[in-house]
């Protein structure tokens, strides 16, 4: 049996321990400030969670989106602020197996402070090309019921998966891994334990 508490010797034969493999800080920021698409995440009323595929902005160590204020979405984080927003590189110039999930709390802004350099800086990101397709986008983007949601991350949950085939693959020094996080530490042992694995 492998010895499961050596990360380097468990990256070969299984991927028990995966956040050993993170994003380094500056592919992390990278990824988000070069997202157009995330998935949002809060919790109805009855405690189900729920998830929608939104345009984001990553700016100001912040995710910014947009919704009217009739949308569910709103009013549930209006009565409990705890969210998510998950963002994958999929798509983007930094290639696939890369993600980012970040945990915190969710702000509504109707502030015209807020939206007067939201909106522009909002269809820029998501119009690079054409100033003409970003002005049309952001003048329907201001509408009377149309609000701002703040994210303020206070968790960030990444993977490399580069990082781990390259682990896998005998081409990435262990001074490139992450220190694996409790889930990977005391709650791995416990479950071993559990299993009559340890």
């Amino acid at each position: 049996m492998p010895d499961l508490q050596n990360p380097d010797q468990t990256s070969l034969h299984n991927y028990e321990r995966v956040s050993i493999y993170r994003l380094d800080p500056e592919v992390q920021e990278e990824l988000l400030s070069t997202a157009r698409e995330c998935v949002f995440n809060w919790c109805t009323r009855e405690q189900w969670p729920m998830g929608v595929i939104m345009s984001c902005l990553w700016r100001d160590g912040c995710m910014w989106l947009t919704a009217g204020a009739h949308r569910h979405r709103v009013s549930a984080v209006r009565r409990n602020p705890r969210v998510s927003v998950v963002v994958t590189s999929t798509g983007t110039h930094l290639g696939g197996a890369k993600t980012v999930t970040l945990k915190g709390r969710c702000r509504v802004r109707e502030d015209a402070e807020t939206k007067a350099w939201f909106y522009p800086a909002f269809a820029a990101h998501l119009h690079p090309g054409s100033e003409e397709r970003a002005r049309a986008f952001q003048e329907l983007l201001d509408s009377p019921l149309r609000v701002v949601l703040q994210v303020e991350p206070e968790k960030f949950i990444s993977y490399d998966g580069v990082k781990m085939a390259r682990h896998t693959a005998g081409k990435l020094e262990d001074d490139a891994l992450a220190e694996p996080s409790e889930s990977d530490t005391l709650r791995l042992q416990r479950e071993l334990e559990r299993r009559g694995l340890a």
